[in-house]
């Protein structure tokens, strides 16, 4: 567990000796982290064992809170403060938890076919759902592809105000995580294939202009795989990258500043706590978490 400075920037935002804490493990595969302020709760996915827990602040305890959970991979609020979480299999939606525990499908069709496997999720400031609609669960072990039921894969935005889903980009090998600026005027969304994040400018009907790879995920001999990200309140992009080195960091610009390891190799982080000042981890087999210097972008809709 090591923070790597590629650049002196880095210990502005985090602590050369930052203590990381593992909360706890013995998972197979933890996905989708999303912080509760109501409880001090996080809630994640063990993706590969189609459960959802809950890891509680007040006594270091994990629970179950879904069983099972379709695959169930990213998650974050809806405009109303419910939980939206791509389901991955068998039902293959968006699907929302209402506060007396029913789950909804918000989408789970593009047209008249049936979405692939969805994997990460964010709300615009208007409610508006994003989500990006990979092919990863439908590769059989022969490497075949079983069950894709439209040409592409998709970033796609499903508006709440006429339902309309919208196909925004359905040139992306692999498309992953995925984040939006302050302002909503920037859209992020990993490239786990081809080892990159690009960014587009957002018009105002939703749709995306400005295409441009953001940052590479190639550090001499290092190759990452971007997988889940967020944003801090400065701009900065983090973003867990499937390797020993653990989250990659880069500025406002794309120039990459170095290395949050955590001990083991990363898929998606959450900001959390009362300050937002708190970066949880999902890696592998466990749950991490660390303090850091600069507050994360708050996650919209959060319930109080």
């Amino acid at each position: 567990m090591a923070v790597v400075a590629l650049d002196e920037r880095l210990y502005d935002l985090v602590d050369a000796d930052v203590a990381v804490e593992r909360l706890a493990t013995g998972f197979v595969f933890t996905e989708g982290p999303l912080w509760d302020r109501r409880d001090n709760t996080l809630l994640f996915s063990d993706t590969r064992t189609a459960i959802m827990r809950r890891w509680n602040e007040h006594d270091g305890s994990v629970s179950v809170f879904r069983d099972p959970s379709n695959l169930g991979n990213g998650n974050t609020w809806d405009k109303d403060s419910n939980l939206l979480t791509c389901e991955q299999k068998v039902t293959r939606r968006i699907a929302r938890t209402l506060p007396d525990g029913r789950v909804e499908n918000v989408v789970d069709r593009f047209g008249d076919a049936r979405l692939h496997c969805p994997n990460d999720i964010i709300c615009a400031l208007n409610g508006d759902i994003l989500f990006t609609d990979p092919i990863f669960w439908l590769r059989q072990p022969d490497g075949t592809i079983v069950g894709q039921e439209y040409p592409t894969t998709g970033v796609f935005r499903y508006r709440l105000a006429d339902g309309e889903l919208m196909l925004l980009a359905d040139d992306f090998p692999a498309p992953n995580g995925l984040a939006l600026s302050d302002d909503d005027s920037v859209l992020y969304v990993c490239d786990t294939r081809e080892r990159h994040i690009r960014a587009f400018g957002v018009r105002q009907d939703g749709s995306l202009t400005n295409d441009r790879v953001f940052c590479e995920f190639r550090h001499d001999d290092i190759e990452g795989r971007p997988d889940g990200m967020k944003l801090d309140t400065q701009g900065n992009v983090y973003c867990a990258a499937n390797g020993p080195e653990g989250v990659w960091v880069f500025d406002p610009q794309g120039v990459l500043l170095g290395f949050i390891g955590v001990g083991e190799s990363p898929a998606n982080i959450a900001w959390g706590g009362d300050d937002w000042q708190t970066l949880y981890v999902c890696a592998q087999t466990s749950v991490y978490r660390l303090r850091t210097k600069a507050p994360g972008q708050p996650v919209r809709f959060a319930p109080e």
